[in-house]
């Protein structure tokens, strides 16, 4: 038996991260600091238990991961939080290997601690701006509207997505559980997006079927999708959304700890670059699934015993579809090129 040649950093690897929830992507520690200077009381799984373990099998599943998420939001108090939040968040990718981040975010969340949900995009985008500043990392921003809203919600912030298109913002985004109400309600919202040249993010194919990513593709005219991973059930349907160009931004840590996949194994990143999809991984909510972005393709290169032409590929294909400047892509491209050929050298340890 030969032992396996040597293989290069995963957290060196030029990537772009495309799928990260503001709230969830923020520092445990961060969490437990911020909770504890204003007395809040946090759940036994976001403290000693954590990274907690969740299923979103059934509606109690999603409902307590929900009730996380919301005690998590509920530890943002000031101005200065914020900007934390979204300091750490790059300060992360960067020890990662991230070249660009796109965080996704519901102002309407925030609107009433921070004075509305324009101030509250305000804040934020100024904290991407200084962030970027401080640590060299573009940080973009995705206004997310939440599908479990009235329709009439996420038209109000298609608007205000498209007020601030080319001034941070780069995206419209759907997200929360995809089967509580109808996707297709949220047309008009996501044409009001389109108009503004916004990239159209809806989530979609992880906690249902096919069906759902045939509506994101049809009624939202997805440019990627949220996970997407269900489309490998319906072969004609995956050759659609490849042949369209549609990206696929898959979170296999979040996918196997909400029950979609019994283990990393089964997700099906396999059959999905076999279809010649573009995928972009992401980690989704890092403060609940206990993963970031290179340890994504750390799980990914263990699960599927990926060779390092596959995971530079993989690099790219999130470059590609990233929402940044044509310079900035030809760039970080040619960054990848040089990962590739550079000489390798084992990882100490699976980065999280």
């Amino acid at each position: 038996m030969t032992d396996s040649p040597p293989r290069r950093r995963l957290d060196t690897l030029p990537k772009a991260h495309l799928h990260l929830h503001f709230t969830g992507s923020m520092r445990h520690g961060t969490l437990l600091e911020l909770a504890a200077r204003d007395g809040i009381h946090l759940p036994d799984s976001l403290v000693s238990a954590w990274p907690p373990q969740l299923s979103a099998a059934d509606e109690k599943g999603w409902f307590r991961f929900q009730r996380l998420y919301d005690v998590a939001r509920s530890v943002l108090r000031t101005p200065d939080d914020v900007r934390r939040l979204v300091r750490e968040a790059a300060e992360d990718d960067v020890a990662d290997g991230g070249r660009w981040l796109e965080i996704q975010v519901d102002p309407s969340g925030y609107a009433a601690r921070f004075g509305g949900i324009t101030a509250f995009t305000d804040l934020v985008l100024d904290a991407a701006a200084d962030t970027t500043a401080a640590t060299g990392l573009p940080v973009a921003v995705v206004i997310a509207a939440n599908r479990t809203r009235h329709p009439l919600d996420a038209r109000t912030l298609a608007r205000l997505a498209a007020a601030y298109a080319g001034q941070g913002v780069v995206g419209f985004g759907l997200s929360n559980d995809e089967r509580r109400g109808s996707t297709s309600d949220f047309s008009r919202a996501f044409a009001i997006a389109e108009r503004a040249g916004l990239a159209l993010l809806p989530h979609g194919g992880e906690l249902l079927g096919p069906a759902s990513v045939r509506t994101c593709l049809d009624e939202l005219h997805a440019d990627r999708l949220g996970h997407g991973v269900r489309a490998t059930e319906d072969p004609a349907l995956l050759d659609r959304a490849v042949s369209a160009g549609v990206a696929f931004e898959v979170c296999p840590t979040s996918n196997v700890a909400l029950g979609v996949y019994p283990d990393l194994g089964t997700v099906p990143l396999p059959q999905l670059l076999a279809a010649g999809a573009t995928v972009a991984l992401g980690a989704d909510d890092p403060l609940l699934f206990g993963s970031r972005l290179a340890a994504q393709y750390a799980t990914m290169r263990a699960a599927h015993d990926l060779d390092d032409a596959t995971l530079a590929e993989l690099g790219r294909m999130s470059i590609r579809a990233a929402r940044m400047p044509d310079d900035l892509r030809t760039r970080l491209l040619a960054e990848v090129d040089a990962w590739e050929v550079s000489p390798a050298a084992e990882e100490a340890h699976s980065p999280t």
